[in-house]
């Protein structure tokens, strides 16, 4: 029986990666998108052309009654989680910390920390009934730098999930779950344009040691080793993917 995992904002960027590297892993999957339907049934179908069962499952993970709904939908579907793929997550307008609002601090935060963590939390429900599992979260290299004048909001919601990996990692460690962090640096895909600067990524591959920024692949890769039964014995540590950043 393939394992099944469970990928958070799979439509586009390194969720949609990580999808088509688990797909030839022989993984089955289980694919959340918020409301990129065409792009996350593309991403369907990848892995479904590399013999893998993919599966869509729609939910804003900023509503906890929806993340509840998607996890007994893969409930019925497959019958069990064996692995997550903790990755959805948003940006804003870059800006300084004087020009945020409540309302752009509440939604980051709804998304990035609170529906990341309980959708780790209904995971775990599952991987506890089965004695096994294994869960990336995925971070961001902000978490260290801050991003001052930028993504300072979007910096401490991922410094967040770090300190939430560490803590889970140890509270399920025994009874067989694996927790880990992954910190992609800058990565060329679409979450820059959402954030209103698209060539972000290009702009600033001079700061990058690489001098280039990353490609989604090479993340995806990352996750699929943290997950893997290679990093069995890995668990509440944090991976910087990031070119030397």
């Amino acid at each position: 029986m393939s394992k099944v995992l469970l990928i958070t904002g799979a439509s586009a960027g390194i969720g949609a990666a990580t999808a088509k590297l688990a797909a030839e892993a022989g993984y089955d999957l289980a694919l959340n998108y918020r409301c990129d339907a065409q792009g996350a049934e593309t991403v369907a179908k990848t892995a479904r052309e590399f013999g893998a069962r993919a599966e869509l499952f729609q939910a804003d993970v900023s509503v906890p009654e929806q993340i509840e709904a998607m996890f007994n939908a893969i409930d019925v579907s497959f019958g069990h989680v064996d692995a997550l793929a903790n990755n959805a997550g948003i940006v804003d307008q870059g800006a300084p910390v004087t020009e945020f609002t409540h309302a752009r601090l509440k939604r980051m935060f709804d998304v990035n920390v609170i529906g990341a963590m309980l959708v780790a939390k209904e995971a775990v429900v599952r991987m506890q009934a089965q004695g096994s599992g294994a869960i990336v979260n995925v971070s961001s290299v902000a978490a260290r730098t801050g991003s001052a004048n930028e993504y300072v909001d979007y910096a401490a919601s991922k410094a967040a999930i770090d300190t939430f990996t560490k803590g889970l990692a140890e509270e399920v460690a025994a009874q067989g779950i694996r927790v880990n962090s992954l910190r992609p640096g800058i990565t060329d895909t679409e979450i820059h344009a959402k954030g209103g600067a698209p060539d972000r990524a290009s702009q600033l591959a001079h700061k990058i040691p690489m001098q280039r920024p990353g490609a989604a692949e090479e993340i995806a890769r990352a996750i699929l080793f943290l997950l893997s039964d290679d990093a069995s014995y890995i668990t509440g540590s944090t991976l910087d993917v990031s070119g030397g950043r």
